[in-house]
């Protein structure tokens, strides 16, 4: 098995041969440091990104046996504001399917893209983070570079809020039809609700799972652009505590770095 890290500033990387191999192992690494945590405090809380690349890492981690899932408060990173509450392709019903309906979670605290006042909706969940301060952020990168919904127009590294409404911009709209989650750019909604960039770079620990010749060149501009909001996902090579989680496809541009 190919698993070479490779550091670029603080952000490692580490390519495995195929899809299934990279979420095992990105599984394995995230259930050694949930039970790592566990035995140094009661609860562990988690972001969770809702996406077909996080189908595998998912999978196995849903079905790892030695998790108290009871001492977990999960999260997740962003929702559709224009989808009624049981679409299922609401990343809430993702994560459920995915997840959280096959285990007993200490807490599930999902984002209300329904919510009457939106902006009341993005501070409640504000509250929430700052009263549950994030262990672990398991996240993917999008086509555009995107972490949760902030877009290369919206990202900001130093933005002064933890939740907020955006508009997505056209290529991630795009995904969204590219991942077979829509069928036409038309039914893909405008607007949705996020976690800002600094409330997911809070988190102690981040690991990216990226898999797919479509990331590749994202995967790319994260370890090699400078460190800017039009490349958002540059910004992990400041943490210290993130790592990417890659397959062949996704990696294919990585020896021109």
């Amino acid at each position: 098995m190919k698993n070479n890290p490779v550091s670029t500033a603080n952000l490692t990387t580490r390519i495995y041969p195929n899809r299934a191999l990279m979420g095992q192992a990105a599984a394995d690494t995230v259930v050694g440091k949930i039970n790592e945590l566990l035995k140094q405090k009661d609860f562990v809380n988690m972001i969770f990104a809702s996406a077909p690349s996080q189908n595998e890492f998912l999978n196995a981690l849903s079905d790892d046996k030695t998790i108290d899932w009871k001492r977990i408060n999960a999260f997740h990173m962003d929702e559709y504001i224009e989808l009624p509450e049981n679409d299922p392709r609401t990343f809430a019903s993702f994560l459920k399917e995915k997840i959280f309906d096959r285990h007993t979670f200490h807490s599930i605290n999902y984002i209300n893209g329904n919510a009457t006042n939106i902006g009341a909706e993005c501070r409640r969940y504000a509250e929430l983070l700052a009263q549950y301060p994030v262990d672990i952020v398991c996240l993917g990168i999008g086509e555009n570079g995107h972490l949760a919904f902030n877009d290369p127009p919206v990202a900001d590294f130093n933005d002064p809020v933890t939740v907020k409404m955006v508009k997505l911009d056209a290529a991630c709209r795009q995904q969204q039809v590219n991942d077979n989650c829509f069928t036409d750019l038309v039914d893909v909604p405008t607007y949705a609700i996020t976690l800002t960039i600094p409330a997911l770079m809070a988190g102690k620990y981040i690991y990216g799972i990226v898999p797919g010749p479509k990331k590749a060149e994202a995967v790319y501009n994260t370890l090699n652009k400078e460190l800017v909001e039009a490349y958002p996902s540059t910004i992990l090579r400041t943490h210290g505590n993130a790592v990417l989680f890659l397959d062949k496809e996704s990696s294919s541009l990585c020896d021109k770095i």
